[in-house]
């Protein structure tokens, strides 16, 4: 039998960067950053890694991002590299393969943000929690252009996840649309790219807002 899940607050947004150019990445996130919804920011630059100079050209980006974010007091956590997390004095979210969490904590300030992959397994939700993670990320929760080929979770997976004791981010095909069938979960943040970064950078705000909207009624009245 499931057991009941206790909602007190709406999800926030958090917010992945994409592969756009640098500058018209920047252009958007500034127009995000400036509706005051955006929660937690992560730095993920799969294309950018894979120049020939691509560490240098990451740690370039990332510096002047990093300064955005601070001029509108948003976290910033970036993909899987605590080095430059380090580096950087920002948070870090780790896959499975890429980076141990205890490693994060002995490197990184206590106060930055330490996120785990967990995919759609409650078990490493439970490792997550035990090792210290600020929160446990599951997903797909459904298809996604980003990553078209991760496994889709299911509901109950999601549930089982929930009730583990440590702040739950869903990620995967998230739109301000379907995140409605999600709602009256205990989750604390979701994790979108494509439904507001994918935009022209004209439409990033008000998609924010859209988004805002959505997530404003998460907590239904109690009947």
């Amino acid at each position: 039998m499931t057991q009941a899940l206790t909602v007190t607050r709406a999800p926030k947004l958090y917010l992945l960067t994409n592969d756009d150019e640098f500058p018209v990445l920047y252009a958007k996130l500034e127009a995000a950053f400036a509706t005051g919804l955006i929660a937690l920011l992560q730095i993920r630059r799969k294309k950018t890694l894979k120049l020939p100079d691509g560490a240098a050209k990451l740690y370039d980006e990332a510096v002047q991002i990093v300064r955005l974010a601070k001029t509108y007091d948003v976290p910033v956590v970036i993909n899987d590299d605590i080095k430059l997390a380090e580096k950087l004095g920002v948070g870090v979210h780790l896959g499975q393969q890429d980076g141990d969490i205890n490693d994060a904590k002995r490197q990184l300030a206590p106060k930055q943000t330490i996120g785990r992959t967990c995919h759609g397994d409650v078990d490493l939700v439970k490792e997550a929690k035990k090792e210290g993670a600020s929160y446990a990320a599951m997903g797909a929760v459904f298809a996604s252009n980003t990553k078209p080929n991760a496994n889709i979770i299911s509901r109950q997976q999601l549930i089982d996840g929930c009730q583990q004791g440590i702040n739950m981010c869903v990620i995967g095909g998230l739109s301000a649309e379907n995140i409605v069938e999600l709602a009256g979960l205990p989750i604390a943040y979701v994790a979108v790219v494509g439904d507001i970064m994918d935009l022209p950078m004209q439409q990033i705000a008000a998609r924010c807002q859209q988004w805002q909207q959505a997530l404003d009624t998460w907590c239904a009245p109690a009947v």
